[in-house]
């Protein structure tokens, strides 16, 4: 097989074809033509056209490595008369429009930045980083156009900081089916209520349960978005509320004490905030003769773990029983940290009284968002914030990276679809049989239930 044929058969060539290659010690460059006996397809449309209106001047396009010498194909674009949509440049088979890298190229690059930061991506493919921003961007906007919209019981919000001086993130989690669904700029109710107004009333209806912490921007747009959905407090953020008021007497303690009478209490920060399953022998040794002494911190350390027995209970009765007498004890411990907390649970009753009965907690997304942190650490940090949103979603292990033709093919039949007063949905079966439909009415069901007017989906495998 000639180099050219093999060529022309991997960028899938039907009316062109490639009449040179020129094969150097930095690169090899492929010229391409058309032929003439077959008609081009408009850029925007992809519809046939027969006449020419005029040719370009040479574009280049680069493409994966061949033998590890960079691969470049040049060609002389036509602009065509299209009946539809009057003069444009040709439809290209091996690239999407005005993109100066291949499909082959993109898909490979899109990978890479899955697992690498963009400029070491960029660097392994000899590419610029904005190159390597916009394919990533591109790959992106498919994946989110082509997920499949599952009703949402059960979400999780949390918020991620981007950068230093209280710049954040709000994340949006799909508790039920572990997906993250949705990332904004942010930690405003402006933020919350942007999301649910994309969802829609139709689809903020099927929302049984939103887990969050107790920050009241959040709290106050879920209630008005999504005023049926049972509010979850995070059973971590509740913990971790707990703790730091401990470490809160600890602190106080260690500043009122002399020098002599702080001396058992030195190096026990962790001691006191470690669960006692976790301790070690010598750890329990030193524990036990700390609550041998009658000090704040040692009541401290009590009204905590008493507080935790209530993570076990199973009878919300029994649970709300518990709960008020811890309240109570820690309002009578004369610990300013512990009476601030209770003011800040009983604000909250419900919402922290609703672990006994969902068994709902926010861990899915603290493991998000720690991939979150290893993404912006690996790439020290992104100055915008389009730039680390699209970064987060490829990094999601539920993206869906786009094969090689979706990158010339989804986005101008999505556009052309987009300017319609309806949606579209795209039957994939053996034959247009019954017996081979009939298996796909759920799917076209569940579709039509989220198929918004100039949107493109897809039914069947």
């Amino acid at each position: 097989m000639l180099v050219e044929t093999f060529i022309r058969k991997q960028l899938r060539l039907k009316v062109h074809r490639v009449t040179e290659v020129e094969a150097g010690d930095e690169r090899v460059v492929v010229k391409i033509d058309r032929l003439r006996c077959r008609m081009l397809r408009c850029g925007l449309c992809g519809r046939r056209c027969r006449k020419v209106h005029s040719i370009q001047g040479e574009r280049g396009w680069k493409d994966l490595s061949m033998r590890a010498v960079p691969m470049v194909l040049r060609y002389r674009p036509r602009r065509v008369n299209c009946p539809r949509c009057g003069v444009r440049v040709e439809q290209f088979p091996w690239a999407p429009p005005w993109a100066r890298v291949t499909a082959a190229l993109a898909h490979a690059v899109a990978r890479l930045a899955r697992l690498l930061s963009w400029q070491e991506t960029a660097r392994h493919y000899g590419l610029n980083w904005k190159t390597v921003a916009s394919v990533v961007q591109r790959a992106v906007e498919y994946g989110l156009r082509q997920r499949r919209r599952q009703p949402l019981h059960v979400l999780g919000i949390d918020e991620v900081s981007r950068r230093k001086g209280h710049h954040y993130l709000t994340v949006v989690y799909d508790l039920e089916r572990k997906v993250l669904v949705w990332v904004g700029e942010d930690r405003t109710e402006q933020t919350v209520a942007h999301f649910f107004t994309g969802l829609g009333r139709r689809r903020c209806s099927p929302s049984r349960v939103v887990c969050m912490d107790m920050w009241a921007p959040y709290l106050k747009a879920v209630r008005e978005h999504a005023p049926s959905a049972q509010i979850a407090f995070d059973r971590f953020h509740i913990v971790q509320h707990l703790n730091r008021a401990v470490d809160e007497v600890r602190r106080s303690e260690m500043r009122r004490l002399s020098r002599t009478e702080r001396t058992p209490f030195k190096r026990c920060r962790f001691l006191l905030l470690k669960n006692p399953w976790n301790l070690k022998p010598d750890e329990k040794d030193r524990l036990s003769q700390l609550v041998s002494r009658n000090a704040p911190i040692v009541r401290a350390y009590y009204l905590k773990e008493a507080f935790q027995l209530f993570w076990d209970y199973r009878q919300p009765a029994r649970a709300e029983q518990h709960l008020q007498r811890c309240l109570h004890s820690a309002m009578r411990s004369r610990l300013e940290p512990f009476q601030a907390l209770v003011r800040m649970i009983r604000g909250h009753l419900p919402g922290v009284l609703a672990w006994t009965r969902l068994r709902v907690s926010n861990g899915a997304v603290e493991g998000m968002n720690n991939k979150i942190k290893l993404v912006s650490h690996r790439s020290f940090g992104f100055r915008s914030v389009a730039h680390f949103t699209a970064a987060i979603y490829t990094a999601a292990p539920d993206s869906r990276c786009p094969q090689k033709a979706d990158y010339t093919f989804g986005k101008r039949t999505q556009q052309r679809i987009s300017t319609l007063p309806f949606g579209v949905i795209v039957l994939r079966a053996p034959s247009n049989r019954l017996i081979h439909l009939r298996p796909l009415l759920p799917t076209i069901l569940d579709i039509l239930t989220v198929l918004a007017p100039g949107e493109l989906r897809h039914a069947g495998a």
